[in-house]
């Protein structure tokens, strides 16, 4: 059976192979701008909908407040990199060291969510609501895919 967790995981191998092709690229490679925006996108549309159907029903448990919060504060890092990136792009000079910032800071997230992040989650969720959000995450991602495209 379908849970939240795997259906995060299929964005967070994507999101770490956009991330090792973004550090390997030149600004002025032509694919820099299609990495980018690919990454770009899937980071938007998974933050929001992991926000929505992860983070927002951990909230309201005691035991998840912090946690989440956390969370919620390294999503905002991680806009803030990919901004500056996005400016960098017609500063070549700048963009191998914001590439590798952004990099770190997406996989020191999904590390730590994965590893912490996921279990403490688990306690507060039942399976019936893991299967059920799975669902939720998924439909919401593919809609904010598309609206961040």
């Amino acid at each position: 059976m379908d849970n939240i967790y795997e259906a995060l995981r299929e964005s967070h191998e994507l999101q770490r192979k956009l991330c090792r092709q973004l550090v390997r690229i030149k600004a002025d490679d032509p694919r820099a701008l299609e990495v980018f925006g690919e990454l770009r996108i899937e980071l938007a549309a998974h933050a929001a909908a992991e926000e929505r159907f992860l983070y927002a029903p951990i909230l309201l448990d005691d035991l998840g407040l912090k946690p989440s919060r956390h969370a919620l504060s390294e999503h905002h890092e991680i806009d803030e990199c990919v901004e500056a990136l996005g400016k960098a792009l017609k500063k070549p000079e700048a963009w191998p060291a914001l590439a590798k910032k952004l990099s770190h800071e997406v996989h020191h997230h999904l590390k730590e969510e994965e590893t912490k992040f996921f279990q403490l989650s688990g306690k507060i969720l039942s399976d019936r609501q893991k299967s059920t959000l799975a669902g939720k995450y998924r439909r919401d991602l593919k809609r904010m895919r598309a609206v961040e495209a």
